[in-house]
């Protein structure tokens, strides 16, 4: 698929695995434990990965019940009970606020930012108000002009429409805006779908990706976006 033409003035984030990391095994297995389940925290980690990723597709709302079924399924390799589904994801979202930034996360706003271009995040989670809220917590609020979640637009990624909001939100057309997040699907092909430029940000990947375009680290993304920019002058 091929990235649209054309200068590039905003970069917007995913948030959970491309901003901030959200796995906390320690606490998600202290949960399994007290919803009746003995899981190991590498297990649970290993088991979230491949459910994140087999997800992509359709996009990743792991606060979700049926997410986080999928995940204890496939570390006890057994069905959960309705009522341990429920009492895992209780615990877990009552154990939340400890997510913290990925260490390439700073340096890469203040470079992008210094760069000229206006920041924003787009994410699947519950709220733009719980978004603001970790952003804040995180202490890198203060870079995004726009805060975009599908639990308060009532659309998630990978729909086109999402996306749209959210450049309209800074009164510009797709192929001026560029974003870049954690899922192949969710993130980089369905941005570039809905006629935004983006790479996908594969933390665990070679970089040599083509389809879609892809790094490694965040510390790679303003090298990025200075060849976007060459390319349209």
């Amino acid at each position: 698929m091929s990235a649209p033409s054309g200068p590039i003035r905003a970069v917007f984030f995913d948030l959970g695995g491309t901003l901030i990391d959200e796995r906390n095994p320690e606490a998600w297995s202290e949960c399994a434990r007290a919803s009746g389940l003995e899981i190991l925290p590498d297990e649970l980690v290993h088991c979230f990965g491949e459910v994140e990723v087999g997800n992509d597709a359709v996009g990743n709302r792991w606060g979700a019940e049926e997410f986080w079924r999928r995940v204890l399924d496939q570390a006890t390799g057994t069905p959960t009970e309705a009522t341990q589904v429920r009492g895992f994801v209780a615990c877990v979202r009552e154990r939340g606020g400890e997510a913290h930034l990925f260490s390439d996360v700073r340096r890469c706003l203040d470079r992008v930012q210094a760069a000229g271009y206006r920041l924003g995040v787009i994410s699947n989670s519950r709220s733009e108000e719980w978004v603001r809220s970790i952003l804040e917590k995180v202490g890198v609020l203060r870079y995004f002009e726009a805060v975009i979640s599908s639990g308060t637009e009532g659309v998630a990624k990978p729909d086109p429409e999402i996306f749209r909001r959210s450049v309209a939100r800074l009164g510009l057309q797709p192929a001026e805006a560029f974003h870049v997040g954690n899922l192949a699907h969710v993130d980089a092909k369905a941005a570039l779908a809905a006629g935004l430029h983006a790479v996908w940000l594969n933390r665990a990947g070679t970089g040599f990706g083509e389809d879609p375009p892809e790094i490694t680290s965040l510390s790679e993304l303003p090298g990025e976006l200075q060849t976007f920019r060459s390319r349209a002058r």
